[in-house]
C-alpha cells in the first residue's frame, strides 16, 4: 500500500533540527505515523487526570488502513474531532498515545525506529504491531458505559 502522506523530499531528519511551531504543514503532516490511535475513544479519570485509550474507534477510523474514511471533511461527522496544531499542542498532547511523534517530540523525546520519516516505510508502524490495525471496535456497536471494558495498555 502506498503511503498517503508525502513524506518525499524533506529534509532528512528534519523534526531534530526544526521546532514543530516552526514545522511546514507538510512537515507537520509528515510526523503522523499512521497508527490510529488518536481516533480511539479514550476515557480519562477526573480525579487522576490518566487517560487510558480503548478498542473503541471513531465512526471514521478504516482499521485496515489506521486512517480516517472522510479526513478532508470529518468534522461534518464528528464535529468535535481535534485539529492538532502547534499552537494546541500543550493542551492535547497528555491524551495522545504515548508513540505518538507529537507527542514524543513536544516531550523532548525522539521517535522510534519503526517511525516511517526513520524507516521509510510507511507499513513498518503495522510490521513493528504499534498501530491499530485489523483490531478495534465500532463506537457504534459499543454501548459507551461498557467502553471501560476495552481499555488497552500502551504502548501496544
Amino acid at each position: 500500500m502506498s503511503d498517503p502522506i508525502d513524506r518525499d523530499g524533506l529534509d532528512a531528519r528534519f523534526w531534530e533540527r526544526k521546532p514543530l511551531t516552526k514545522m511546514t504543514q507538510r512537515e507537520w503532516e509528515a510526523l503522523c505515523d499512521g497508527c490510529g490511535k488518536c481516533c480511539l475513544n479514550k476515557l480519562e479519570d477526573e480525579e487522576s487526570g490518566r487517560v487510558a485509550l480503548t478498542r473503541i474507534a471513531c465512526r471514521l477510523l478504516d482499521d485496515s488502513t489506521c486512517r480516517c474514511a472522510h479526513y478532508d471533511n470529518r468534522h461534518q461527522f464528528v464535529p468535535d474531532c481535534i485539529v492538532l496544531k502547534p499552537d494546541n499542542l500543550d493542551t492535547h498532547a497528555y491524551w495522545m498515545p504515548e508513540t505518538c511523534a507529537y507527542r514524543l517530540l513536544w516531550e523532548g523525546k525522539p521517535l522510534y525506529d519503526w517511525h516511517p520519516l526513520i524507516s521509510g516505510n510507511a507499513q513498518s508502524v503495522h510490521e513493528a504491531g504499534v498501530s491499530v490495525q485489523g483490531w478495534t471496535l465500532s463506537e457504534f456497536d459499543i454501548p459507551e458505559d461498557e467502553w471501560e471494558e476495552h481499555i488497552i495498555e500502551e504502548p501496544v
